[in-house]
């Protein structure tokens, strides 16, 4: 299974004008775009504090720009100005124990494997 690569830079973003709506339990996102049931799509996710995705496999490559607070996963925890990209057939959970806002850009939807624990 391919690893994450994690870059590191310093940056900032007001996201307080967007126009959010619920995704997930504790996670509210805001679309930039999104094509159709299969395609790509790039939005922000807002994750209140303890909040987390489950378990999930991913069909295409996932970028995951971490704009305020932190969120953890297999790669370890991470902050803001972080970078995350995970490969296709890369699987982790999320989890934000003090929120945060990231932005997301999917090459493809994720699989939820709720029947799957992770590694």
């Amino acid at each position: 299974m391919a690893e994450a690569m994690v870059f590191r830079r310093a940056l900032a973003c007001d996201v307080g004008g967007l126009a959010w709506e619920p995704f997930r339990d504790g996670i509210d996102i805001a679309w930039l775009y999104r094509n159709g049931e299969h395609g790509p799509a790039a939005a922000f996710l807002r994750y209140r504090p303890g909040a987390r995705v489950p378990f999930h496999l991913h069909g295409g490559y996932e970028h995951v720009l971490i704009l305020q607070g932190s969120q953890t996963d297999r790669s370890g925890r991470n902050g803001a100005g972080t970078l995350v990209v995970n490969p296709p057939g890369s699987a982790h959970d999320v989890v934000s124990e003090d929120g945060c806002v990231v932005l997301i850009i999917w090459e493809r939807p994720v699989i939820l494997q709720p029947d799957l624990q992770p590694m």
